[in-house]
């Protein structure tokens, strides 16, 4: 893709921002006001010195320590390090950082401080809030300022130029001035040229049988003889693209739904401009599943669909739910939930960025152009995870001169979307902000969703290193809905604990009941040496009803308007 004239222009700018890369990271994330949380730190240092003092006197012993463990293995001693990184820690796994005394002194330099920075915030005492943002804030910087995200600092890098007579330089300069002019001065996290929709991703046969202003609905194709009569229709987040439920071949949930036996639908969102600005989620709950099960309906001749909701679709699929039985419709059979959230109470990390202050100077940006910018929704998760999300690949792609790997989960992450600014804005304050739809608060179409009338039987899905929707948060559903209850908890994070085909390495935890507390859960939970796709499919199968022939695709009412994955997934 070339650059336009206004990127070039942009470029000298964008280039002495990244010239610091790691400062500009930090400046991305403004809403957080970080000057302000940290200020706090040291106003709570000044109430209470002694807690700096012997926070400052352990830093001081480590570096003493420490200074004379370096000057020992100078000399040839391997005296082992009383601070060592944390297990999973790669960046320090060069030897060089183990076996020459001054790159050891340099890692064990950055490891007390960075245990100084962590003692002074527990000296600081500051509330839970304030402690969780002023966390966030001081580990962004602490990660920044890592020696391996500098050329001198990092052996690895600085031996992969020696050993390319310096080729490794020039081709890391070549991506990062790329970056500052194409990719908003970050490194990039993937190579996406080997990837196509509709060929290698989103590529499950299916037709568009259905497209208004705000949604495409997707029909697949059968590949079973028969299949059950209650179709599925999926309910995807409009947070990227929906096509993380129909990732490669192989790794395709709606793949897998499909080889099972089911007619599968999903609605594909349309990516927000600033004519949608005043699109609300009401238009989301009414406009998105509430018309397309209506359509599903027709196609398929069917009185009821069982849903799938993944992540903020999931949300919406129980605010549905609960519509649904105030407006006296009995429209959905079953609900599946992929990583969601409904209480909202503990949002884990998101948390720091849904604070009244940080809402309202995030509405301010919106408001100028009508949506979220998607550069800044991914820089928000990816700051969520920055050594891995952002760090990892300065390194590889700016001071090794590698390219990123071709990876389709983060092929479809780099696919990001924009948000509406009134349904963003309210998405925020009414979830996150004051917990409204757990609290029975909330109201869609003047309607009030009241969570404990919903009835359908409910398969929810955790994933146990969720930092999006962390799984104690999203176990809390079960204690929401009256009806009969599954909770299983997958291994990985919120992306891959979805994307979990069979494999030797997939793995979930169940239990029979759900207990108050999801700690006590997981204490009666058993371990199974398989993937949840296939014990979903089992409950899938038990609530799908009788086999029946295929629909056809589409119908008169609703005939057949293109091919998947359709239109609005590529804009």
């Amino acid at each position: 893709m070339t650059a336009s004239s206004d990127d070039v222009a942009e470029g000298p700018v964008r280039a002495i921002e990244s010239l610091a890369p790691d400062a500009g990271v930090v400046a991305d994330l403004d809403p957080l006001a970080m000057g302000r949380v940290l200020a706090r730190v040291s106003a709570g240092l000044l109430r209470h010195p002694m807690g700096a003092a012997h926070a400052g006197a352990r830093a001081a012993t480590g570096m003493l320590a420490d200074t004379a463990l370096a000057a020992s293995r100078a000399l040839g001693q391997q005296i082992p390090a009383r601070l060592a990184p944390e297990k999973g820690d790669r960046r320090f796994s060069d030897a060089a950082w183990e076996h020459n005394a001054l790159y050891f002194a340099l890692r064990q330099a950055y490891l007390q401080w960075s245990r100084l920075a962590g003692d002074l915030l527990d000296a600081a005492g500051l509330d839970e809030r304030q402690r969780q943002k002023a966390g966030f804030s001081t580990q962004l910087l602490v990660d920044a300022l890592a020696p391996t995200n500098f050329l001198p600092t990092n052996p690895a890098a600085l031996k992969q130029a020696f050993d390319t007579g310096g080729l490794s330089l020039a081709r890391g300069l070549r991506n990062f001035l790329d970056d500052v002019v194409n990719n908003d001065g970050r490194p990039r996290q993937v190579d996406r040229g080997p990837f196509e929709l509709g060929d290698n991703l989103a590529a499950t046969p299916g037709k568009v049988v259905y497209r208004n202003e705000l949604m495409e609905l997707i029909q697949y194709a059968p590949q079973t003889e028969t299949v059950h009569e209650v179709p599925i229709l999926c309910s995807p987040p409009w947070i990227n693209k929906y096509y993380i439920m129909d990732l490669a071949p192989g790794r395709s949930f709606i793949e897998w739904m499909v080889s099972h036996g089911h007619t599968v639908f999903t609605i594909s969102y349309r990516n927000p401009d600033a004519s949608m600005r005043d699109v609300n989620m009401d238009d989301y709950l009414v406009d998105g599943p509430r018309t397309a099960i209506d359509v599903v309906r027709d196609v398929t001749g069917q009185d009821q669909v069982n849903m799938v909701g993944l992540c903020l679709g999931g949300t919406l699929a129980v605010a549905l739910l609960a519509y649904l039985d105030a407006v006296g419709d009995d429209l959905v059979h079953s609900l599946t939930l992929l990583n969601t959230l409904v209480d909202f109470a503990e949002p884990g990390p998101l948390g720091c960025f849904t604070d009244e202050a940080t809402i309202a100077r995030l509405e301010r940006k919106m408001d100028r152009r009508g949506y979220l910018e998607e550069s800044q929704l991914r820089g928000t998760f990816d700051a969520l995870r920055a050594n891995d999300l952002i760090f990892n690949y300065l390194v590889n792609n700016w001071l090794m001169g590698k390219q990123p790997p071709a990876f389709d989960i983060l092929a479809w992450n780099a696919d990001s979307t924009r948000m509406p600014a009134r349904m963003h804005s309210y998405y925020l304050r009414s979830c996150y902000l004051h917990n409204q739809l757990a609290r029975g608060e909330m109201q869609l179409r003047g309607v009030r969703l009241d969570l404990g009338t919903v009835r359908q039987d409910v398969f929810i899905v955790g994933a146990r290193n969720d930092h999006i929707a962390p799984w104690r948060s999203s176990y809390q559903t079960t204690q929401l809905l009256k009806s009969d209850v599954e909770y299983v908890l997958s291994s990985a994070g919120h992306i891959a604990g979805i994307v979990n085909p069979p494999s030797s390495k997939a793995r979930y935890w169940a239990s029979d009941a759900n207990p108050p507390s999801p700690d006590e859960w997981l204490k009666t939970t058993t371990e199974h040496q398989r993937s949840w796709w296939e014990h979903w499919a089992e409950w899938a199968a038990a609530r799908g009803g009788d086999r029946v022939d295929p629909p056809s695709m589409g119908s008169d009412r609703h005939p057949v308007l293109g091919d998947a994955p359709g239109e609005y997934v590529r804009g």
